[in-house]
């Protein structure tokens, strides 16, 4: 098992929903964790519970970053580097998702889509290559079932999250050289804020936050020998709609 205690992660969009569930399992483990968020309130008031909820165990702070800027990236792993002095995980997690049939789908609706989905996490991954290199780090980018599976409605959704499941196989093969471990988690439905969903009791059936975690802690204290480096999961059971 690997020691992952007192190692320094990176949670893009992890102001809420998966990312912060994720943050959270990683706090609990004794990793100093920096959040981002598209606006620094947000960023600042995640980080704030969380070291609330984490008592002391590890350190999380909440720093401004637009996957969509490299610049922004870049200046957030800076602070990030800055405060903390390494970096040892990157989770591409900042995600969302616009859902429509092709003629109703608008030019921004596809360009948002792709350029926060695919393009962000290759911003992500370039910003963090110096310190992960360094450190012999992890990354892991969450795709989706989506990323394999297309739906009606799914254009700009599943044509962003099938390239981000090829670019993230892709860079698991260059990177392995450097011993940089690279995984994408895809899950399916999950009990989260996308798209401004608030999760209730009727979401009990779905993939919880914290299972996320879970799965990214599993991933970081398997044997170094072994990766995971594509993950499928779902709900046990379907929807009792």
């Amino acid at each position: 098992m690997q020691f992952i205690e007192d190692k320094v992660a990176l949670v893009t969009g992890g102001s809420k929903g998966i990312g912060f569930g994720i943050a959270e399992a990683l706090l609990w483990q004794g990793i100093n964790v920096a959040v981002t968020s598209r606006t620094k309130q947000a960023a600042t008031e995640a980080a704030k519970k969380l070291n609330e909820l984490c008592k002391g165990k590890a350190k999380a702070i909440g720093l401004k970053a637009d996957v969509r800027n490299f610049k922004s990236q870049e200046k957030a792993v800076a602070q990030l580097i800055e405060k903390f002095g390494k970096l040892d995980i990157l989770v591409a997690n900042a995600g969302l998702g616009h859902f429509a049939p092709i003629d109703q789908l608008t030019l921004d609706q596809w360009e948002e889509t792709i350029d926060t989905n695919l393009t962000g996490v290759f911003y992500s991954v370039k910003a963090v290559l110096g310190e992960l290199k360094k450190s012999k780090g992890y990354i892991i980018t969450i795709s989706s079932l989506a990323g394999t599976n297309f739906f009606q409605n799914g254009a700009s959704y599943n044509a962003s999250k099938f390239g981000l499941t090829g670019f993230s196989q892709a860079i698991m093969l260059d990177l392995r050289k450097y011993e940089i471990k690279v995984t994408t988690i895809m899950p399916g439905s999950v009990a989260t804020h996308f798209n401004n969903h608030i999760p209730d009791a009727n979401d009990d059936w779905k993939i919880q936050k914290e299972d996320m975690g879970a799965i990214v802690v599993d991933l970081l204290r398997m044997h170094p020998r072994t990766l995971p480096s594509k993950i499928e999961v779902r709900p046990s059971l379907p929807t009792s709609k």
